[in-house]
């Protein structure tokens, strides 16, 4: 599947907010944070235009993107999916990115970023209820049981973020040292990413 490969910080300072693309307290962490209101290019530091109404929902649309780490097509996909859904479809929407395993994984602070996270799931390294699963948009469900397999917790990154006393956990998953559980269904309250769905679901309903 197709991905971004390019800078991570570019992204970031488009969308003037911190992606989770770097791991939180490095130095290259506290570098895009000093930078993240300037925007990209040669001509960042010149200040933002006044955007239209558009432009703000196009761009709290690739902010979502590239929080997920998802390509257009697929985050597509994910609008279309929660239009089948009663209820918000702004709520539906997120609350199906959340449910993405590699999102999960990062989740249970089991990886220190959403990419690494990926990475993990890729290569193989997850388990879902005891199967390897390889493929990071997979849809976690009620009661399954996510596993890190013992090679991959000794990764430095890893190893280190396994080892913090207090990692945050949101109150829909649970973990035990390397392994995590989905004990409920996640709801928009647990979305922490800061991102304004309505404007998404405006830039979809044109």
């Amino acid at each position: 599947m197709a991905r971004y490969t390019g800078p991570k910080n570019r992204l970031a300072r488009r969308e003037s907010v911190d992606l989770g693309m770097k791991t939180a307290g490095s130095h290259a962490h506290a570098m895009l944070l000093r930078r993240l209101n300037v925007g990209p290019g040669q001509h960042g530091a010149k200040g933002r235009r006044r955007i239209s109404a558009y432009g703000q929902q196009l761009r709290e649309k690739q902010k979502a993107k590239r929080v997920y780490g998802i390509l257009e097509r697929q985050f597509r996909r994910y609008f279309t999916n929660a239009l089948k859904f009663r209820g918000n479809t702004g709520a539906t929407l997120l609350t199906q990115l959340e449910k993405r395993l590699d999102n999960v994984v990062y989740r249970l602070s089991l990886a220190p970023t959403r990419v690494m996270a990926r990475q993990l799931v890729n290569h193989g390294h997850v388990t879902v209820n005891d199967q390897k699963v390889s493929i990071p948009s997979y849809q976690v469900a009620l009661n399954d049981v996510i596993t890190l397999k013992p090679k991959a917790a000794s990764i430095p990154a890893v190893k280190k973020i396994l080892e913090e006393k207090n990692p945050v956990i949101p109150t829909w998953l649970a973990r035990q040292g390397i392994i995590g559980k989905i004990v409920r269904q996640p709801e928009r309250t647990d979305v922490d990413a800061d991102i304004n769905e309505q404007l998404i679901v405006e830039y979809y309903s044109r």
